[in-house]
């Protein structure tokens, strides 16, 4: 498989917008398994478990920690739902107006064909910023298909990215993805990425951010 990876074209926005919502949702249950197999959520498991029991009811020590891994879920799922709306109503409702009218932005898709129609199996987008005297490239909307994995396409993109940003003499190339991203984060590692910092501030209730248990983990490239 040798997609072409071009400019995003306004007829791409179904299937770019179409990937961007599967590739963001596909997320909710390893940040699920994630959460609920984390050693303070186990333990809270097991009290309820037993609490439910003591109070003289095996339906309720079934149905209490049902009731907590059912939150759990939701909190998880809650995250990546309200990410895609909350993105879909902003950015992603103009791909054109916000990636492409600046010279120095840009959104690609990998595009190749598939029993001999063109199929878009990877999107990403690079902003420009100003932070403080560097001009600083920020990496977004890195989706692979599910089936065009571990075939190289996310190498060869970011590698589209960091040339990009270098013809352009941009010193820094920064993006984030979340802890949960294990292949995601290996991938950015090896060309060259390294982590400077985690953090958990992401919109959302304080409740529904702690039993999803997800970190954001920072990423820079000095070019």
């Amino acid at each position: 498989m040798q997609p072409v990876i071009r400019k995003y074209r306004p007829q791409d926005k179904e299937a770019v917008c179409s990937l961007f919502i599967t590739g963001i949702l596909e997320h909710i249950y390893p940040c699920f398994h994630n959460s609920v197999s984390s050693p303070l959520h186990l333990l809270v498991t097991v009290v309820l478990c037993a609490a439910g029991y003591l109070l003289g009811s095996v339906p309720g020590a079934l149905v209490l920690p049902g009731v907590w891994i059912a939150l759990i879920y939701y909190s998880c799922h809650n995250i990546y739902s309200g990410y895609v709306q909350l993105k879909l109503r902003t950015d992603m409702k103009d791909i054109s107006g916000n990636y492409l009218s600046r010279p120095d932005d840009c959104f690609w898709v990998a595009e190749t064909q598939v029993d001999g129609r063109p199929q878009i199996i990877g999107t990403m987008a690079i902003k420009i910023k100003q932070s403080g005297e560097v001009r600083q490239a920020e990496l977004f909307r890195m989706i692979i298909s599910s089936s065009c994995r571990r075939l190289g396409i996310g190498v060869r993109m970011v590698k589209a990215a960091i040339d990009f940003c270098k013809e352009r003499g941009i010193s820094e190339l920064v993006l984030e993805t979340t802890s949960t991203q294990v292949a995601a984060v290996n991938l950015y590692k090896k060309m060259g990425f390294s982590i400077i910092c985690t953090h958990t501030e992401i919109y959302g209730t304080f409740w529904v951010v702690k039993l999803a248990n997800i970190r954001f983990v920072k990423m820079k490239l000095c070019l």
